[in-house]
Order: C-alpha cells, then sequence, then structure tokens
C-alpha cells in the first residue's frame, strides 16, 4: 500500500528565505576517523551554534586507504546522541542497500529515543559500487535500487506513522512486510525529517515529492540545482503537494581561512586546489565565503548548507566559520 507524503513541514503561506542561512557541519569518516575524531567535531559544532552534526555513510575511502577504517553510521550517530545534547543529528546519506528497511526503521527510531528526538535520515539508492564489492553487499542494477529505495521509503515512513497498537502491512516491489507491530517509535512526531537527495531527472523528483522533508544537492552547480529544484517543484504539483513544504540544501566543500596563507594551508590538507574549491566549493577569506553563500541563496533558493569539513581534526576551522561566517548571515 502507498502511503500520501507527510504533510507536517511548512504551510503553504510561509514565504522561503525569511531567516538566516541554516549551516550544518557534514563529515566524510570513511576516509580515515575514529568515533572520537567525530565526537570531537561534533561537540565542537554544538559548542559553536551550529543546527546539525551529519556524516556520509560509506563504507570504503576514496582516492586514500582509509585507514583506521570506516565507522557504522549509525552505530556512531547512536553514540553521539548520548554524548550531545542540542545539536541534530543525521546521515546525508544511507544507502538503501546497506541495511533491510524493517530494521533501519528500528535504528533510527532508537537513535531518535537515544537523541532525545534530534535524528534526521538521509536516503538514496547507493553509487559506490566498489563499497560493496569491497563488503560482500549485493549492488542491484541502478533501476532495482530506486525500487528499493521506495519500497525503503514506504516502509520506514509507514511503519513510525502506524499508531501504537496497530498492525503495518506493505506490498512492495522489492519486499513485503506481514503483521508489523512497526515497533519502536520515533520520538519525533510523526517521525524524523527525511532528507532525498541527487541529479536523477525522473524518480528522484518523484520520491522526494511523496516523501522528503528536505531536498538536497551534493557538491552541485549552481545551474544544476537550479534545474533539480524545479524538476522537484514540478513532482511537487503533480502529486497536488505543495512545493514549499520541502526546504532545499546543498552540500558544498568548505576551506575557509583568515587569509590566504590559511586559506591555502587548508587546501593542501585536503589534497585540494584553492582556486578548484573556490569554484566548486566555499572558499576562500569569511568574506568571500559570505559573498559566495549569498549567491548561492540568491540564484537557487537554498535555505541550508552543509559544510562538508574533510579534515576532522582541524576544529578551528569550524570554529573559524562560526565566528566570521554565521554572524555575517
Amino acid at each position: 500500500m502507498h502511503h500520501s507524503p507527510s504533510t507536517r513541514t511548512a504551510p503553504a503561506a510561509t514565504p522561503r528565505q525569511t531567516g538566516p542561512m541554516d549551516l550544518r557541519i557534514f563529515t566524510e569518516p570513511q576516509q580515515g576517523a575514529t568515533y572520537e575524531d567525530q565526537l570531537r567535531l561534533a561537540r565542537t559544532a554544538e559548542d559553536c551554534g551550529y543546527s546539525a552534526f551529519f556524516r556520509s555513510d560509506h563504507f570504503l575511502a576514496m582516492g586514500r586507504d582509509g585507514r583506521p577504517g570506516p565507522t557504522d553510521s549509525w552505530v556512531t550517530l547512536g553514540a553521539l546522541a548520548r554524548e550531545t545534547s542540542t545539536i541534530r543529528l543525521g546521515t546525508l546519506v544511507t544507502s538503501v542497500t546497506f541495511r533491510h528497511p524493517g530494521l533501519l526503521a528500528v535504528s533510527v527510531a532508537q537513535v531518535d529515543q537515544m537523541s532525545g528526538g534530534r535524528v534526521e535520515l538521509g536516503l538514496g539508492a547507493g553509487w559506490f559500487a566498489e563499497e560493496h564489492a569491497a563488503y560482500g553487499i549485493p549492488f542491484p542494477d541502478a533501476p532495482r535500487r530506486f525500487d528499493q529505495l521506495e519500497d525503503a521509503l514506504g516502509v520506514v515512513t509507514g511503519m513510525w506513522r502506524t499508531p501504537a497498537g496497530q498492525r503495518f502491512e506493505y506490498r512492495g516491489r522489492t519486499l513485503s512486510v506481514t503483521d508489523s507491530p512497526a515497533l519502536p517509535k520515533p520520538v519525533q512526531d510523526p517521525y524524523p525529517p527525511i532528507i532525498i537527495g541527487g541529479g536523477g531527472r525522473r524518480r528522484t523528483p518523484q520520491l522526494a515529492a511523496r516523501f522528503a522533508d528536505e531536498f538536497n544537492m551534493a557538491f552541485p552547480t549552481v545551474e544544476d540545482t537550479v534545474r533539480q529544484y524545479a524538476r522537484v517543484d514540478e513532482a511537487c504539483r503533480e502529486v497536488g503537494r505543495d512545493p514549499g513544504a520541502i526546504l532545499r540544501s546543498v552540500a558544498l566543500v568548505a576551506c575557509v581561512g583568515r587569509d590566504e596563507a590559511e586559506v591555502r594551508r587548508r587546501a593542501d590538507a585536503i589534497g585540494r586546489d584553492v582556486e578548484e574549491l573556490r569554484d566548486n566549493g566555499l572558499a576562500g577569506t569569511p568574506a568571500e565565503v559570505v559573498e559566495r553563500i549569498g549567491h548561492w541563496r540568491e540564484q537557487t533558493g537554498a535555505e541550508r548548507l552543509y559544510l562538508q569539513m574533510l579534515d576532522l581534526s582541524d576544529l578551528a576551522h569550524t570554529e573559524l566559520v562560526a565566528a566570521e561566517v554565521v554572524p555575517q548571515l
């Protein structure tokens, strides 16, 4: 059975872009970070007043050996839930191939309880074939993974929305759920925000229109973002949903320094070229980055930015952005 999308987000009358741009910290721990590294950065982000600490959900490093090795995203977030108190926590994004949807619903609901209702679930179709091979995870073709994603979204939201004491049933293309007590329930009502993202032209916007509270573009161009947001708007109209009910976000790599030397030092530390980052990310002095964020907001209407912090040991970077960039937004 299919469910209509949740309507728990902003009412139609709410205009976009009324408040300041929301900034979140986003990390890629599979590149070589311990749990302690993540805890230090999450606590720093919380102390600095960022709205959320998010992490990727990957099991294989890209372009390096990744030692000491990957950490499981939902195990990590469950621990962070108990060691933080105000910051929101989530994945950008969990691959549908990694966890059976019914069990994912249990894990995320549990972490939502452990955090007192601070969890958000980013869920996608997956793309990184090599990590599946490296850990023995089946990796079907893209159409099949999108079928899995549609079913997972239906199962997870359906289980969470089923009233306590009632049973949940689901018949999908790739799985069925029979006579489920649909427990445990998350703290957030009716359930944690669902984030969907990516550049797929057809099924991605359609799934976003049905299930997403937030739509994210990761490391895109302004032009691609504008085009994809428009596809999401159109998909919403096709199912009778207010496009304004879906928050729009972008993830961009951050490389901010008080002067050019510090910017270059931070770019070198993550193996990136400063000029490339200036073109494609948020690189430069605080003043330059404030201007760049303004450009993104003006051109795309994005309301939230995930700052990809690739050097998890550089806590001063997160502190600098909080001190010098955020107040100017």
